[in-house]
């Protein structure tokens, strides 16, 4: 009845002209084309599996996930965030590769295969179905929106811990949930983060012989939410570990940013380890050899047994 309801909304918007990409949000068509900063809703994010209506300190979001595996009483699952996808924001939804619910379940599906673990993607704020304005990344309300999510699917599924595994801007998100004091992560693998955000944008203005002002994303954001700059409420754990994962000639996130940011994580008495990584040239930027769920792998290898190696792009 939900679905039969739903497709005649979606005939009778088509036929008197209208956008309906609120919609989306609940169709449950898995080759329905996932909407891109949708407002949240609560009457367009369902109770059902792949969607997580979450309240927050920042407010309320509708979070997409997209899961492989059995997550029912898993004891440990593998979040994965995806980097930054500025530049699919001109497109419409339905230009955007792998912009559907089958698409990101069957990549789910593949990590779930390689790692012999459960695996969900979480969409983060703006993309990929997640309610928000993805130009305003890097804010608390995107990693306490995420950080939410995950608190939601460990009460619906019981799931015992999480390996947290971003590249990019995901790094960064994955080291934002860090810093809001999580106890039930157990690895946390960071590739090519952006750290020290304020510093990157004025490298990034000093190049094109611009100026920057001061506490300003290269989003153009101000005050944006440094984890270099929350260290201190990442959760003290013995058993967690913290890998920092990067090229020394990246041209995206600063290496030596990435290192400053393990240094003081290390300070603050945590077990990080920084590693230097080959990778992709000209911007060295995405690591290659599947490193990050290799990484993933052999740190919570001791709790799940030996695994198989994957590939690195998500």
């Amino acid at each position: 009845m939900f679905r039969f309801a739903i497709r005649h909304a979606l005939i009778a918007c088509a036929l008197i002209n209208l956008q309906c990409r609120a919609f989306a949000l609940e169709e449950p068509d898995h080759e329905v084309p996932l909407p891109w900063g949708a407002a949240a809703e609560r009457a367009h994010c369902p109770d059902t599996s792949s969607f997580a209506w979450v309240t927050h300190p920042e407010g309320s979001d509708c979070i997409r996930y997209f899961a492989a595996g059995d997550l029912e009483k898993a004891p440990i699952v593998v979040a994965i965030f995806s980097g930054d996808r500025d530049r699919l924001l001109k497109y419409r939804s339905d230009e955007i590769p792998g912009n559907t619910r089958r698409s990101r379940e069957a990549i789910a599906a593949k990590f779930s295969r390689q790692s012999g673990l459960p695996v969900v993607l979480v969409s983060r704020p703006g993309i990929y179905g997640s309610s928000g304005n993805h130009l305003k990344r890097r804010q608390a309300r995107e990693y306490r929106a995420l950080d939410a999510a995950l608190s939601s699917l460990k009460k619906r599924y019981g799931i015992g811990q999480f390996a947290l595994l971003g590249h990019s801007g995901g790094a960064t998100a994955a080291a934002g949930i860090l810093t809001l004091g999580r106890e039930d992560i157990l690895c946390a693998v960071l590739s090519s983060g952006a750290f020290d955000l304020d510093e990157r944008a004025r490298r990034r203005a000093a190049a094109t012989g611009r100026s920057e002002a001061e506490n300003r994303d290269t989003t153009g954001v101000n005050a944006p939410f440094d984890p270099l700059h929350h260290v201190e409420g990442i959760a003290f754990s013995p058993s967690r570990r913290i890998y920092v994962l990067g090229n020394a000639a990246d041209q995206v996130t600063p290496f030596d940013l990435q290192k400053k940011f393990a240094d003081v994580v290390a300070k603050a008495g945590h077990h990080v380890e920084l590693r230097d990584i080959p990778a992709s040239p000209p911007r060295f930027h995405d690591l290659l050899g599947g490193v990050g769920l290799k990484t993933i792998q052999a740190c919570i290898q001791a709790a799940q047994g030996p695994t198989a190696p994957a590939e690195e792009r998500f």
